[in-house]
């Protein structure tokens, strides 16, 4: 029998290229998940991850290099106040460029109570970051009540139930309260409860700006811990803070009755911006039951003169715990009766007026510009170390509490320009009061699982590719008190939902931004 002898011919192995919309190579890889970066590609299609790893055979339609740069998930702040502004500004640079590609807005009790409609609206609008809502309890309580300062009788209470209802139908992802407002101020915590109740029912989340964020900071915490306990739900306190020089140090108290809470068995959370002042409203510095009714009646209230010395009395007390002897804390962001104050605090405001340089002047200027309609202001009154024992724990975000920015209109807090920035770069590389990684996790997968936004907040195949390109060794916020309108700067590439809109530090216009129902 001959021998057979079997050629073997080597035939080129062909394998056909992936091919993908965006390319992302060479990148430090931060997952979200708090864990160490890593080198890795990543491929996006039709708005989705689509690989991580060493992705030699893809090719795609735009390639972007990310040497020396970190791949982190877009980031999501949690704690927004979006509502009038996307008509204004959709393209909302002042997320985007400060690495946020999803907000939470609807904060403070402050919401619009057709939710259906106000998202077909951003439907329409096409927004360039993902917007997500909570339905506000204080819109909630003005649609049936106004702003009456009393109890809702069942009927009411009925009312407002089948408005929570409905908007957690539409998509909400939870109910929040703002107990320091008008009306909130005036409900009592069993109003809360049923309200809360129902979007439990939903799986919403109960997130709230406490009843009081300075001497009765306990009591408040304790408000929203007993609420999420009744109401069978989890809790995000808003804007963990402690105001006034007299409360400085109390977080050692605060976060202990958080971790308390958690060990309870209640999935209770935090968020913070990373600043000692606040923004709010002017109103705040007055008497509840002063800003009841509605203007015409706030203003013949403050016409009365027993009525100004009561509340020049108050004031002044509260000042003096405050341990200052002028209102020069609070400070101007938008007085839409005279914008030539913007950026002065109330005790430059009363200089200007020509009036005796004495803080119980001081309090009728401020009582004269709530009968002009009020203001948004910036409070100066929170302590460094505070700040930074607060950002350690574990379980707390960072939020801007901020709505979309319009260039160099007011004078706004910078956290609406430069929370993120600030925490990497004052936080995070300067200070080294967390890690890297830590910072990211706060970012972004904490708050997609705290809000429920289900395949987001972590670099994973088949999520969402909301995405950030950033250099850590340069990130800087720019936006200050005196000079509020700049942007940050270090976020070389943002992509919403697989879309590059920021490229090389630039908004490209693109509108890719979705509205994320519950």
């Amino acid at each position: 029998m001959k021998p057979i002898f079997l050629l073997l011919v080597t035939m080129p192995l062909f394998v056909t290229a992936q091919q993908s919309d965006v390319l992302i190579r060479n990148g430090k890889v931060l997952d979200g998940t708090g864990n160490s970066w890593y080198y890795a590609d990543l491929a996006v299609k039709d708005g989705k991850i689509m690989a991580i790893g060493k992705l030699t055979n893809y090719s795609a339609t735009k390639t972007l290099d990310a040497k020396g740069l970190i791949v982190a998930p877009g980031f999501i702040d949690v704690h927004t106040h979006c509502e009038g502004d996307e008509k204004k500004n959709p393209l909302a640079q002042n997320f985007l460029l400060d690495g946020v590609t999803t907000v939470i807005t609807g904060n403070c009790g402050s919401s619009n109570t057709n939710l259906a409609t106000y998202f077909t609206l951003l439907d329409s609008i096409r927004m360039s970051i993902n917007i997500a809502s909570l339905i506000g309890h204080n819109d909630v309580r003005k649609a049936v009540m106004g702003t009456a300062m009393r109890d809702p009788n069942e009927t009411e209470l009925q009312q407002m139930e089948a408005i929570v209802n409905q908007a957690m139908k539409d998509g909400a992802v939870g109910l929040s309260t703002g107990l320091i407002y008008i009306p909130g101020t005036y409900s009592k915590t069993a109003e809360v409860v049923r309200l809360a109740k129902v979007a439990s029912g939903y799986g919403g989340i109960y997130a709230s700006h406490m009843r009081d964020e300075a001497d009765s900071v306990v009591e408040a915490i304790n408000e929203a811990i007993y609420i999420g306990r009744v109401a069978n739900m989890p809790v995000e306190i808003s804007h963990f803070k402690l105001s006034g020089q007299q409360n400085w140090g109390r977080s050692k108290q605060t976060i202990a009755l958080i971790e308390a809470a958690r060990k309870e068995g209640i999935d209770v959370t935090i968020d913070q911006y990373p600043y000692t002042a606040s923004s709010t409203n002017l109103c705040t510095l007055m008497p509840d039951w002063i800003m009841a009714d509605g203007q015409d009646s706030i203003v013949a209230r403050l016409n009365n003169p027993a009525i100004q010395k009561q509340v020049a009395s108050i004031m002044l007390k509260k000042l003096a715990k405050r341990k200052q002897s002028h209102f020069s804390y609070p400070v101007v962001a938008f007085f839409k009766a005279d914008t030539t104050i913007n950026g002065k605090s109330i005790e430059q405001v009363n200089l200007l007026k020509g009036k005796k340089h004495t803080a119980k002047e001081e309090a009728y200027t401020v009582m004269e510009m709530i009968k002009q309609g009020g203001a948004q202001m910036v409070f100066h009154g929170m302590g460094d170390e505070d700040v930074k024992r607060i950002m350690q724990y574990p379980f707390n975000m960072f939020a801007s509490d901020a709505s979309i920015r319009q260039l160099g209109v007011g004078a706004p807090h910078p956290r609406g320009y430069g929370t993120n920035a600030r925490v990497l770069a004052k936080y995070v590389r300067v200070e080294h009061v967390i890690s890297l990684e830590e910072a990211i996790r706060r970012m972004t997968s904490l708050p997609a699982q705290k809000f429920q936004l289900k395949n987001r907040g972590l670099l994973r195949e088949g999520y969402a590719a909301d995405i950030v390109v950033f250099n850590d060794a340069t990130v800087q916020d720019l936006s200050t008190y005196e000079q509020p309108h700049q942007y940050s700067t270090g976020f070389k590439y943002v992509l919403v939902n697989g879309q590059v809109v920021i490229e090389n530090d630039q908004h490209n216009g693109t509108r890719n931004g979705m509205v994320l129902r519950k």
